[in-house]
């Protein structure tokens, strides 16, 4: 599997989100950067952590657009939006297209169990569609800050 790398342009996309709205990557256009981060599954301690830390550092990520993606269906992102006051979108990849095509639907094990799922990746996209960062295998705990950091170097 070929990965992708900084400086590539970004995969293109086309998939639904909370609202059962088309997102295309093109819908960003205009942003100076997107933040495009990859998440294992809405209403669990880990994502709810993420996401919950883009929200409270919203503010902070001026002329940049956040989008988070997993494979859960429109109506669950909805909740989790809802429940969390979420002010950014949520791609519901329920097909596994997206995932497939940012190479971060992969092999995991845990608890000695070995399934298919999301590998938590972040990656900064630029208005011309190019990936400036990608922080593969996330850890939620500082990732926020690390972002930020990573896009006043951009």
């Amino acid at each position: 599997m070929t990965t992708l790398k900084e400086g590539n342009k970004a995969p293109d996309f086309t998939a639904i989100d909370q609202d059962g709205g088309k997102v295309e990557l093109c819908s960003f256009k205009g942003k100076k950067n997107l933040v495009l981060y990859f998440y294992p599954k809405d209403m669990t301690p880990g994502c709810t952590v993420q996401a919950c830390g883009f929200r409270d550092q919203h503010k902070k990520f001026q002329d940049t657009a956040i989008v988070g993606v997993s494979i859960d269906s429109p109506e669950r992102h909805q909740k989790f939006i809802e429940k969390y006051n979420l002010p950014f979108t949520l791609i519901a990849d329920t097909d596994k297209k997206v995932v497939q095509k940012y190479k971060v639907w992969r092999e995991k094990k845990f608890c000695g169990k070995t399934f298919m799922g999301i590998v938590r990746t972040t990656f900064i996209i630029d208005k011309t569609g190019t990936i400036r960062k990608i922080f593969p295998k996330v850890k939620v705990k500082n990732h926020i800050e690390e972002v930020l950091s990573a896009l006043k170097e951009i």
